[in-house]
């Protein structure tokens, strides 16, 4: 059994997101691993728009340094992304934005240099979230982050999931298992 303990969570606010329905399926893949989840919603962690401006008045927000600590506290992320017009969603890059930030109010700092992280995508479409995959992948690796080999796409995701939350699709569960063994052993 490993002690690897991994925070989850989508880059989408929407309440029936089909991301957010890959990453607690992803959980679930963490937690058969040997791992530990912490399924998280972005939402609870509300931030205005990243201004530089706002920083210099306000500094970093209450929400992101509750963040912040949360990632300090876990050995990998892993992460389930929509493609936005098949670009990284403006949620991640404006949780990514705040996240890098030094605090003032202290609390850990580089919460993302050499964090393991695994990468996935759920989309209604055919492509499954493909382009933007190795787009989530620069943008983690310049936040010093370290992707894991490998990713999951999930096409069609509408009706990709079975009543259980898992994958239908046995070869998709089975590349979602397998993407969450590797997280838990490059963490563990």
């Amino acid at each position: 059994m490993s002690n690897s303990k991994i925070l989850v969570f989508a880059g989408s606010a929407r309440a029936e997101s089909l991301n957010k329905k890959l990453a607690a399926a992803g959980a679930a893949a963490i937690r058969k691993a040997g791992g530990e989840a912490t399924l998280i919603d972005l939402n609870d962690y509300p931030a205005p728009i990243y201004h530089g401006d706002d920083e210099d008045a306000h500094g970093v927000p209450e929400n992101i340094l509750a963040l912040k600590k949360l990632i300090s506290e876990h050995d990998g992320l892993m992460i389930a992304t929509p493609e936005y017009n098949g670009f990284v969603p403006p949620l991640l890059v404006n949780t990514f934005s705040w996240v890098s930030r030094p605090s003032k109010k202290g609390g850990p700092e580089n919460v993302l240099k050499s964090k393991h992280v695994a990468v996935m995508a759920a989309s209604p479409g055919r492509l499954g979230g493909v382009r933007v995959v190795p787009r989530l992948r620069d943008c983690l690796c310049e936040l010093g982050c370290v992707p894991v080999e490998g990713f999951v796409t999930v096409p069609g995701a509408g009706s990709a999931f079975a009543d259980d939350g898992n994958l239908a699709d046995g070869a998709g569960q089975k590349g979602l298992d397998a993407l969450a063994s590797r997280l838990v052993k490059a963490t563990g």
